[in-house]
């Protein structure tokens, strides 16, 4: 059993974009600039925020931030976001999600220029990743798509089990997983809350990215032997062996599926570090146009 250690790779993946940036300023180009909208006081969204802020300068991007109060209207936001995409000096940009009640989280999605959707969101990228074009691709997806390639995981001809549909994982990774690429190339079964028989196709699963937010969903008498699993939920769970009165856990049963896998991604340390970096790695290709280039080839 190896554990995927996605607090290296991020590390490493860092390093290579700063490399980047320093040759990209060298050569007299413009520094890639990445803008966040938040909005309220959310202390999970906050922090995820900052942590997002601090990369940016670690990495020599240029970041802004803009926090708004919990009650502006979503006409006032959507304006904002119109700001965003007119700005030239703004390679990409994302909105903190989720947002209040009384504001849209798709209308505010669609409301953003592709080309600047470094989150992966709106339709048009999710369009282009379910057909295989180049386009800005969800950050969990993406930063898991790195751990197989870089910790060398076959994926070619495996069952690859998805436990969860959502539009920022579940989805975008079966699209991904199911590509004529490398990593990927793989046969998908999407499971979700309404799948009667979850444990029995979990068994014949090659890989199972769990990502069904479900704390501890994942046992030992759901997993084959040798399997690769990528735990992507993050639940905070009461503990009395805290000073703070919980302990984070994932979807996984981390102490009972370990020593049945060939590899597995702790929590924390695992897939988190993945997202933020490969936001990170969408924001240098919004800076090098990278992929207006593809697109108008």
């Amino acid at each position: 059993m190896k554990i995927i250690d996605g607090k290296l790779i991020a590390a490493q993946i860092k390093e290579e974009i700063a490399q980047e940036v320093r040759e990209m300023l060298a050569a007299g180009q413009k520094r890639p600039h990445l803008a966040a909208i938040l909005v309220g006081h959310d202390g999970g969204s906050e922090t995820y925020v900052s942590s997002k802020v601090k990369t940016c300068e670690e990495v020599g991007f240029k970041s802004t931030l803009l926090h708004f109060e919990s009650d502006i209207t979503e006409e006032a936001l959507l304006q904002q976001i119109d700001l965003l995409n007119k700005d030239a000096d703004v390679d990409g940009f994302i909105v903190q999600l989720p947002l209040p009640k009384h504001i849209s989280d798709q209308k505010v999605i669609e409301a953003i220029d592709y080309r600047k959707d470094v989150d992966g969101f709106h339709p048009i990228n999710v369009g282009k990743v379910s057909i295989g074009l180049p386009a800005f691709v969800s950050a969990t997806p993406a930063g898991i798509l790195e751990l197989f390639k870089r910790y060398e995981i076959p994926t070619s001809g495996k069952h690859c089990v998805i436990l969860g549909r959502s539009n920022i994982v579940g989805k975008p990774m079966a699209a991904l997983m199911m590509q004529k690429t490398l990593p990927g190339d793989s046969t998908v079964t999407v499971c979700h809350s309404s799948t009667p028989n979850i444990k029995e196709i979990c068994l014949q699963a090659d890989i199972i990215v769990a990502a069904l937010g479900s704390p501890e969903f994942l046992k030992a008498d759901m997993v084959k032997k040798g399997a690769v699993v990528i735990d992507v939920g993050t639940s905070r769970v009461a503990s009395d062996k805290t000073k703070s009165g919980f302990r984070l856990v994932g979807d996984v049963k981390f102490d009972e599926v370990a020593p049945l896998c060939s590899y597995i991604t702790p929590v924390p340390g695992g897939v988190g570090p993945m997202t933020i970096i490969s936001l990170m790695r969408n924001t240098l290709l919004a800076g090098k146009k990278s992929l207006l280039n593809k697109d108008s080839k």
